[in-house]
């Protein structure tokens, strides 16, 4: 494809890289010229220093002859204005928005053709507490992510010695689950290295394993790699920034919160926005503040402001005063990949929670929904199978007689599901089977039109493959 990048801060940064990798022609714009020379030599990328929002800029750019424009600067009005122009101007196909602002998602009509015309907007802001929420939901896990709308979840965990899967083969794990439940472990790493998760593999304390299983079923499921968690109760956050904020007014109603912020004016602001949380003056790397405000006592610490150094610290401090579990927003992947396993339970990046919403606009195929995993490394896709066994690869045939590239484990399909319809669980934890019925993918299960199919990739050179695995011969149109 032919892809325009707006915008060269670190989302657009980790979006070109990852597309590029894929063979696309893309060109990127932002105002920075040091930042546009840096990408350009480290990637194979076109650049244009300019206004993203001028007509001459997006010529020069090519958007004449453009598939898709993803316009990520950090203004929502360039934002919008870039995608306007590409519609009217050069019939762009396909553009997508980053918005900061709820303003703009509050009411459809201003996104529709007529007016601004973004096919598709993303909100960082929002990714980002909705990823946060899930890690409360599930203390032990270091990733919660979920497909077929919630219906199904992947998790990554770290093994530890008591998970009742630890030395025991793979396949003995049905034993250990409540009647009715199944789970898949699709994926291993093993001091960073894939292992393939055959029946016969053995979990060792320390890897880090992806299970996957029905959205009902998690909890049970992952007591396979480790031992049960006490659930969070008491959160302190570090950050009044729009996360932060965001991310405690959606904890406030069920958690006790706590949140620092340095600057007053910001910090009397939040005040007047939540209604149940404690909002600090202060600095989050301040052992007295933390010592006086009972860190030792918090379940989980949440460092969020927008400095990665700061949130290094500010996490590692609040570890070693006796935080039970602690998360830090790091922008940049090496400082994450550092950190991460070590003072610092899980290293969130920005980028790479919300890249995974703008992939699934760039995959060929019917593509639902990706996830980028391990800091992109890998990733889990999921696919609406399409055709018959006469003109699909993969339809109407066993999953253990199909050609998958090494490194490929088709972990679960959902089938007779519906977007439209929320889900709802019944108060016993059941699922309302109108949700779609999950099935927990092995050799002999096929694959049937309109199934949902979640796919994980060890490697994310491995997903082209399975894009063209999942199309259909020409004469099913």
């Amino acid at each position: 494809m032919k892809i325009i990048i707006l915008g060269a801060g670190q989302v657009g940064a980790s979006v070109a890289e990852s597309l590029v990798s894929e063979e696309n022609d893309i060109t990127m714009i932002d105002y920075d010229a040091e930042s546009l020379a840096a990408l350009q030599d480290k990637l194979d990328l076109r650049t244009v220093v300019g206004n993203a929002a001028y007509p001459s800029v997006l010529k020069s750019a090519g958007a004449e002859d453009a598939d898709l424009i993803i316009a990520l600067t950090q203004s929502d009005q360039t934002n919008l204005v870039a995608c306007k122009i590409a519609q009217s101007i050069f019939n762009v196909p396909t553009r997508v928005a980053r918005l900061r602002s709820r303003d703009f998602l509050e009411d459809e009509r201003l996104l529709a053709p007529e007016n601004f015309a973004v096919d598709f907007a993303i909100c960082p802001e929002q990714i980002i507490t909705d990823y946060v929420v899930r890690l409360i939901e599930f203390p032990e896990a270091l990733q919660v992510l979920d497909f077929a709308g919630g219906r199904v979840s992947l998790v990554a965990v770290r093994a530890q010695a008591g998970g009742r899967l630890i030395d025991k083969p793979l396949k003995e794990m049905a034993n250990h689950l409540p009647l009715g439940m199944d789970a898949r472990v699709v994926a291993i790493f093993r001091h960073d290295k894939a292992i393939i998760p055959g029946g016969d593999v053995r979990l060792q304390p320390g890897d880090e394993a992806f299970i996957l299983a029905a959205a009902e079923h998690l909890h049970p499921v992952l007591s396979e790699a480790r031992q049960h968690e006490a659930p969070v109760r008491r959160v302190m956050i570090a950050g009044g920034g729009n996360i932060g904020l965001k991310v405690a007014a959606t904890l406030e109603d069920h958690y006790e919160v706590k949140l620092i912020e340095q600057n007053k004016i910001r910090a009397d602001y939040i005040a007047g926005k939540l209604k149940d949380t404690l909002v600090l003056c202060g600095n989050a790397t301040d052992a007295d503040l933390l010592e006086q405000e009972n860190i030792a006592e918090m379940d989980l610490f949440l460092a969020i402001t927008n400095d990665d150094e700061n949130n290094i610290m500010a996490a590692s401090l609040a570890k070693r005063m006796g935080c039970n579990r602690v998360v830090a927003l790091i922008n940049r992947g090496a400082y994450a990949d550092m950190m991460q396993g070590g003072p610092i339970d899980v290293g969130i990046s920005p980028a790479h929670i919300s890249i995974g919403a703008l992939l699934a606009h760039v995959r060929k195929g019917d593509v639902v929904a990706v996830h980028s995993l391990r800091r992109g490394a890998a990733e889990a896709l999921e696919m609406v199978a399409h055709g018959d066994k006469n003109n699909s690869k993969v339809v109407g045939r066993k999953i253990g007689e199909i050609a998958w590239p090494k490194g490929v484990t088709v972990a679960a399909m959902v089938r007779d599901f519906d977007y439209v319809t929320p889900i709802e669980v019944r108060d016993d934890g059941t699922v309302d089977r109108r949700m779609g019925r999950v099935e927990i993918a092995h050799p002999d299960s096929i694959i049937q039109p309109g199934d949902h199919v979640i796919v994980f990739c060890a490697q994310k050179k491995l997903v082209k493959k399975v894009e063209q695995l999942f199309q259909v011969g020409f004469h099913f149109f």
